[in-house]
């Protein structure tokens, strides 16, 4: 293992210093509550039988006393989202491995989970970033009844693990392990999908094939194979060591799925104060677990979210972590991945080429990431090179593997498929966005064209189907989705029409501040613009015409306007208003919308700690 890098070094040193203050009031927090002991020893004897009233006999005698430890179970389960829907059996599972591990579980409560798949372009998209902050809030309920001496959480998928993760830091004096699910076998290839898609926003296939296509690539139960916010949740709460090591990419109904899950019912456990291996989530994430986690996105390829995710993650103990971080370690961390959108192949491919162990390997090896981290598995990310297999009925952990067995998907930091990892941060007089190049040709990453507005993603499409961006080279602005505007939607349904544009040889970018997540691909998207538009940014003085530069490689978000007549515009669109804001339960989130946060702080409703404040200073032009 290598020294670490100066640039990993510094970056966690310079997070330290500006956290230090909120950190240590955090971690003051939670070890007093800690030291306190299990709360339900305080109960009042009205309080304690309400708790155990529904639980068996044994359950009650053990509820009664102090000695066994009762680990909360926090589910996402429902029966409609492929990712959720194998969480039905684990309670009874993890339940009858806490007991023989000499412990008992509860089901404390259950946290809403929807899809950013079946909600794209729909009204019921506006309230996903949203449902993040509710869930953990749902997170915090369910451990609230001061019952616990652990938890363990049941979580996927883009904004249910974020979620489940602040909620968690909430209570941080609890051990808490993350129990995954696991992804489907590999149906349609996700290039050939990706192609279909592309002939439907064409008119040269039907909605039929369009389906058929669809649902030949999310054909069962399991997480969605591509490389999207649920598989980087999945890898990340891995690198942070919060999962048991080589369980997120294991497929659901096999006896390894099964096995792993009993075994986190099993470590949970054991971490508690009884088990003897006291070991709060709050300890675990600290500075250089965060680090880890940016290291790893990065490596990876992974989610655009985590810009936000991470930052909000950061905040919930006391960690201030900057798009700028992310900026420089993006500068030093190498490409080590290819999963679609950067590739072809799916999660399947990349766990069978080496996967998290490998990975993992490599980065330590070039001293990329920190060892010296408390885990769920035990002290150091080393427990995280190893691999689960089953001997018999017994579950044991063996060394990974020490090269890639496919280096079209996975490769070494030695031989790179690119020497950073693809995330930037643009600077310009429009504000401050993160732009992902992992998936952006080399070629395309450098857009110099008129503005093209719109205030709703629809217009933009309707304006494709009309042929009214043909024949020309664009930059296509879509503004007023940012946090504050409607809830900060994802523009997935743009990405077919746009890589339509770039493909019949005209020079496309999008800048949004909204978001585009996994759907971040071969054209260039400057997204999360900050300030955003609802909140006087200046995107919301921006008009048709008007010559905008997005220059991945220099980091520039440009705009060729006269910067005093351009100021003194008034804004040119506006957020939605009124009943626009109403329907699919939009009305209910209207507080959301007024207190929450900008996407470099996290966009959370919740309060944050340290740098940057609510919005990030525009650089003015030269």
């Amino acid at each position: 293992m290598n020294s670490l890098h100066p640039t990993v070094a510094e970056v966690t040193a310079r997070i330290a210093e500006r956290s230090a203050t909120a950190r240590g009031e955090y971690l003051a927090r939670i070890r007093a509550a800690g030291d306190a002991g299990p709360a339900r020893g305080r109960l009042a004897c009205a309080n304690l039988a309400h708790g155990f009233a529904a639980s068996d006999a044994d359950g009650k005698r053990a509820l009664r006393g102090r000695a066994k430890p009762n680990l909360a179970i926090v589910t996402s389960y429902n029966d409609m989202l492929s990712a959720h829907q194998p969480y039905r059996d684990y309670p009874d599972a993890l339940k009858k491995a806490v007991v023989r591990a000499g412990g008992v579980a509860q089901v404390a409560g259950g946290v809403p989970a929807m899809c950013d798949g079946i909600t794209q372009g729909r009204d019921g998209m506006q309230l996903s970033l949203y449902s993040r902050d509710v869930i953990a809030m749902s997170a915090a309920i369910a451990l609230s009844h001061d019952m616990f001496d652990g938890a363990l959480m049941l979580g996927v998928c883009d904004k249910i693990v974020p979620g489940l993760l602040i909620g968690a830091l909430s209570f941080g004096h609890l051990p808490t392990v993350f129990v995954p699910a696991g992804p489907m076998a590999s149906g349609l290839a996700n290039s050939e999908k990706a192609r279909v898609r592309q002939l439907y926003a064409e008119g040269k296939v039907d909605r039929d094939e369009l389906l058929e296509a669809e649902a030949a690539s999310y054909h069962s139960a399991g997480t969605c194979t591509f490389y999207g916010t649920a598989n980087s949740n999945q890898l990340l709460m891995e690198v942070l060591g919060l999962h048991l090591p080589g369980s997120s990419f294991v497929n659901p109904g096999t006896p390894l799925r099964d096995a792993l899950t009993r075994a986190a019912g099993r470590r949970a456990t054991e971490l508690t104060r009884q088990g003897g291996e006291p070991t709060p989530i709050g300890e675990i994430v600290d500075e250089k677990a965060i680090v880890n986690a940016c290291v790893a996105l990065l490596a990876s390829g992974g989610s655009t979210n985590h810009t936000i995710h991470l930052v909000a993650i950061a905040r919930a103990a006391g960690i201030a972590l900057t798009w700028d971080d992310l900026s420089d370690l993006s500068a030093v961390v190498p490409l080590l991945c290819r999963i679609y959108p950067n590739g072809e192949a799916d999660v399947n491919h990349f766990h069978a080429a080496g996967g998290i162990a490998f990975l993992v390997h490599t980065l330590l090896r070039a001293g990329l990431l920190h060892e010296d981290v408390r885990t769920v598995a035990g002290p150091g990310l080393t427990h995280y090179t190893r691999e689960p297999v089953l001997r018999g009925e017994d579950l044991t952990w063996e060394e990974g593997p020490k090269e890639t067995l496919d280096t079209s998907v996975l490769r070494p930091a030695s031989e790179p498929f690119s020497k950073d990892g693809g995330l930037r941060v643009l600077r310009g007089p429009l504000g401050r966005s993160v732009i992902k190049t992992s998936a952006v040709k080399p070629e395309h990453r450098l857009v110099t064209a008129p503005a093209v507005v719109f205030d709703d993603q629809h217009d933009f499409l309707e304006a494709f189907a009309a042929g009214r961006l043909d024949g020309r080279d664009l930059v296509a602005v879509i503004r007023y989705q940012g946090p504050a505007a409607n809830g900060m939607p994802e523009l997935h349904k743009l990405t077919p029409a746009l890589g339509v544009l770039q493909d019949r040889g005209q020079r496309v970018a999008i800048v949004t501040d909204g978001r585009m997540s996994g759907a971040s691909g071969k054209v260039p998207a400057a997204i999360h613009v900050t300030p955003e538009a609802a909140l006087g940014g200046p995107l919301a003085r921006v008009q048709d015409g008007d010559l905008i530069t997005v220059d991945a490689d220099g980091g520039l978000l440009d705009l060729h306007v006269d910067h005093e007549s351009f100021v003194r515009r008034p804004a040119t669109g506006r957020a939605p208003q009124g009943a626009e804001w109403s329907g699919t339960g939009r009305e209910l989130f209207a507080a959301f919308r007024a207190t929450v946060g900008s996407a470099e702080a996290g966009a959370s409703v919740f309060p944050g700690v340290g740098a940057p404040g609510q919005e990030a200073p525009v650089v003015q032009p030269a």
